[in-house]
This record gives structure tokens, C-alpha cells and sequence, in this order.
């Protein structure tokens, strides 16, 4: 939306003629003085829906947006009817989605209604310069020619309203609330508490301890979303490069059994997984029976009191198995990307390097990873995003098994081993602190968004195509 879009409206308004300026009233005006009767009518019904919808859906809720609702849930039993009345009460959460939603129609209609002013102006010129004036049946024809992407753009653009946009812009609202487990409706009333979510989340006291806990869980979410997505993607194309030398023998097996590996489920595989290494798991019986676990205690990485490795209990230990088990997950998938792009890199190169001399190292380091950078760079990208909100690993790996012993990371419902959004779904899921979840959840938002934005503007900046032809 720019100056450009307003600009044109005023000028529409200011030279158009008296339908054009009817059209401000009735949106159909300008379109009935053309013989354009269809869009008109269309034009009309529109103008009637949404004021039917301002005065029975929009006007309700917006007067009670302010407060959220003031009458609280009641329940009475009758004696007489031996039964419960409820009273009128209000549900501040519906309130809060219906005003959203209606507050999104009026600014959707306001584009509308500009646009449509715009659009009679235009015919009002077209007409006064003998161009043709499209019909209906040529509006909608266009719609499967010229402007047949507007068409396949519809339906997409509405699932993306209704699924992203709507739910966005309630998570930002609820951030300004105190909608937790002591106000939850329709028992009880939530309200607006200004910036008080926001201030809490960075504070750090005897009684408020989630300024430490963001600091700790986004210190290892970006740890975690680092380590995740570069050790994935240096030995995915590491193995990719070691199945298509010409070397390797049987490189159709090697390639078929890591295929395999995609195939089952992650889920299924991360649950199995978590067992394996559980306290009293198949792997630790075994390292306890060949000595691995007497090793690790006398050299001080597993506890003298333990009878067993602390895989997914110790902190420490838990991180690191979670970055080795997702590379056995997530190293296959970046194998097979690999192995497109290694088919595709310009073999003149290579020989070229070669020829000059340069080892297999130094062809791998000037030729191999820039080129894989340059093709992989926006999905690399979209792989940070991702493992920044990477709940299966995570979640999978770590739910019923880790237990924080850090209080202050408790006091705040979090652990060592939570990604920002394990600690949004367990604040949510299980303690029902709505609140801070949305905050968190715009927190995410905003690292997730910042990050895309600048990685992606320096992957495409110059003309690196032309380095590679």
C-alpha cells in the first residue's frame, strides 16, 4: 500500500462526475450510469452486507472490545425447577476473535470501497475517450485470460487470511491480555494489560524468573537451530559426495538404505529412539556390560552416583544427543538435495581446477560450496527458520524423560533442553498461560522474520548466476 493508492482515490473523487461522486453513497452508482447493471447490483448487495454486518455482528462486539466484557459467568440453582440457570455472560474471547475479524472486514471493505470508486472513475474516462467498456461476460472472461492469475490467486490468498493471518493478529492481541488459567473463559473474564506481558518476560525476580528463562532457552534455540541445520547440511553433502565418487562400491545400496531411512515416519523414529536411550534403555545396558559406562565416569563426563548414562536427563548430555540424533534424521534429506545439485555443478570447472593443479580439497572449498550455496542458499535459509521451530525433535526426544532441576527455570514452566516454541506449546498445553505464549510466540516472529529478511537479501545480492556459467 502506497501514497499512489490514496492519491488516485482523491483525484477520482475530485474530477470525477456525479455518479462517479454518487458512488461514494451508493457503491453501484457508477457502474449503473455506464450499463455495467451486473456490477452494480454486485456492487450493491455488498454495500447492503456489510452494513447488515456492521449493525449486527460488528457494532455488538466493538462496543465491548474496550473491556473484553463486564458480566461475569453466573450459575443459579432453582429450587423449584430443580435445575441451573445461566446468566447473559459475557466471553471475553469471543469478543476479542469477533472484533478481530470484524475489525479486518472494515478495513477490507475500506479497500474495496476506494478501489471501487477508482474503478467507476476509470470507466467514467473510458467512456469520455471512446475506449470500450468491458461487459460482464467480458469481465469474466478475462478472468481465465489475461487475468487469469487473479483467479488461481483467490483461493490461496484466502486459506492464507484465514489460516496465518487472522490466527497472527490474535496471538498479537491476546499478548496485551491476561489470559491465563485464573481468567479463562467462559468461567471467567480476561482483559487488556497494556504491556505488562512484555515487561514480565524480561524480568527477573524472586517471583517473576522468565527474563532468565528467555535468555536461557533463546541462547540454546539458536544454538540448537545453528548446530541442527549445519551439521545436516556440510555431512549431507559430504555423504552425497562420497556415494557418487567413482570410487565407492555398491553407491546405489548406500544411497538406497539411507532412502530408507526417510521412509519411516520421523515421529515413529524419534519415539524409538527416545526409548533406546532412555536411563534403563537397550543402549545403556549395553555400554554398561562393555565398560563404557565405568570409561565416562572415571574420566568425569557421567556422574559416580549413576548406575547408568544420563542421555536425555543430564542437560549437557541431552543437547548433545538431541544434535546427533537429528543428524541421523535430517542428514539423508540433505543427501538427496546434494545429490541433485553435485550432478548439476559444470564438470569444465573441475577440470579446469585440476589441470591448475588444485587438490581435491581446494576444488571441494572455491568450486563445490560456492556453487552449493549459491543453488542451496534459500533453502538453507528456510532450514534455519525451521529448526528454530523445531518442535519434534525437541519435543518427542525430551517430553515424559527430562526433568529440570533448575528452579528458576521452573518457576516459569520452562527447561534446559526447550526450544522457544516447546516452551510456547508447554505454557499453553499444560499450563494454559495464554499470555505469555503470545508473546513468546511474537518473539519468534520477529527472529524468525528479521533473520529471513537479511540472509535472504544478501543470498540474492549481485549477480552471482553468471560466476557459475
Amino acid at each position: 500500500m502506497n501514497n499512489k493508492f490514496f492519491k488516485e482515490f482523491c483525484i477520482a473523487v475530485s474530477k470525477g462526475d456525479i455518479f462517479v461522486k454518487l458512488s461514494l453513497l451508493f457503491m453501484g452508482a457508477g457502474y449503473f450510469a455506464r450499463k455495467q447493471i451486473i456490477n452494480g447490483i454486485i456492487m450493491m448487495l455488498l454495500e447492503a452486507v456489510f452494513a447488515v454486518m456492521c449493525v449486527g455482528y460488528a457494532a455488538p462486539n466493538l462496543a465491548k472490545f474496550g473491556t473484553l466484557g463486564t458480566v461475569q459467568f453466573e450459575q443459579v440453582f432453582d429450587p423449584l425447577t430443580l435445575k441451573s440457570t445461566v446468566n447473559d455472560y459475557d466471553n471475553s474471547f469471543q469478543i476479542l476473535l469477533n472484533s478481530i475479524i470484524a475489525l479486518f472486514l472494515i478495513v477490507v471493505f475500506i479497500l474495496v470501497y476506494i478501489s471501487n470508486v477508482k474503478t467507476v472513475y476509470r470507466l467514467q474516462m473510458d467512456q469520455k475517450e471512446g475506449r470500450h467498456i468491458n461487459t460482464f461476460k467480458e469481465d469474466i472472461r478475462a478472468l481465465f485470460n489475461e487475468k487469469f492469475h487473479i483467479t488461481l490467486m483467490t483461493l490461496p490468498c484466502i486459506g492464507i487470511i484465514l489460516m496465518n493471518i487472522l490466527p497472527i493478529l490474535v496471538l498479537i492481541a491476546v499478548a496485551f491480555t491476561n489470559y491465563d488459567q485464573q481468567h479463562m473463559p467462559p468461567s471467567a473474564l480476561f482483559t487488556w494489560v497494556g504491556l505488562r506481558n512484555f515487561k514480565n518476560l524480561f524480568t527477573t525476580s524472586a517471583t517473576i524468573t522468565f527474563g532468565y528463562s528467555f535468555t536461557k532457552v533463546l541462547v540454546w534455540t539458536l544454538e540448537w537451530a545453528v548446530l541442527a541445520t549445519f551439521t545436516t547440511y556440510i555431512l549431507g553433502i559430504l555423504l552425497a559426495k562420497f556415494i557418487n565418487d567413482k570410487k565407492t562400491k555398491c553407491p546405489k545400496l548406500w544411497r538406497t538404505l539411507f532412502i530408507i531411512a526417510i521412509a519411516v515416519p520421523q515421529f515413529v523414529t524419534l519415539l524409538l529412539v527416545r526409548n533406546f536411550f532412555g536411563d534403563n534403555g537397550i543402549v545403556n545396558t549395553i555400554c554398561a556390560n562393555i565398560g563404557v559406562t565405568d570409561f565416562l565416569k572415571n574420566i568425569g563426563l557421567v556422574n559416580k552416583s549413576l548406575s547408568y548414562i544420563p542421555f536425555l536427563t543430564n542437560p549437557g548430555w541431552a543437547k548433545f544427543m538431541i544434535v546427533m540424533i537429528n543428524i541421523w534424521v535430517g542428514v539423508p534429506y540433505q543427501m538427496l538435495i546434494a545429490t541433485g545439485v553435485l550432478m548439476n555443478i559444470p564438470e569444465d570447472q573441475i577440470e579446469s581446477a585440476r589441470i591448475d593443479g588444485a587438490s581435491s580439497f581446494q576444488i571441494f572449498r572455491k568450486i563445490t560450496m560456492p556453487y552449493m550455496l549459491f543453488v542451496t542458499g534459500p533453502a538453507l535459509i528456510t532450514d534455519f527458520v525451521k529448526n528454530i521451530n523445531n518442535f519434534n525433535v525437541i519435543y518427542l526426544l525430551t517430553q515424559d524423560v527430562f526433568v529440570t532441576s533448575n528452579q528458576a527455570l521452573a518457576n516459569s514452566n520452562a527447561k534446559e533442553v526447550d526450544l522457544l516454541v516447546t516452551w510456547l506449546f508447554r505454557l499453553t498445553n499444560e499450563y494454559y498461560n495464554y499470555k505469555m505464549a503470545s508473546v513468546i510466540g511474537i518473539c519468534v516472529f520477529v527472529i524468525c522474520a528479521a533473520f529471513t529478511l537479511v540472509t535472504f537479501t544478501r543470498t540474492i545480492k549481485g549477480d552471482k548466476e553468471d560466476e557459475f556459467r
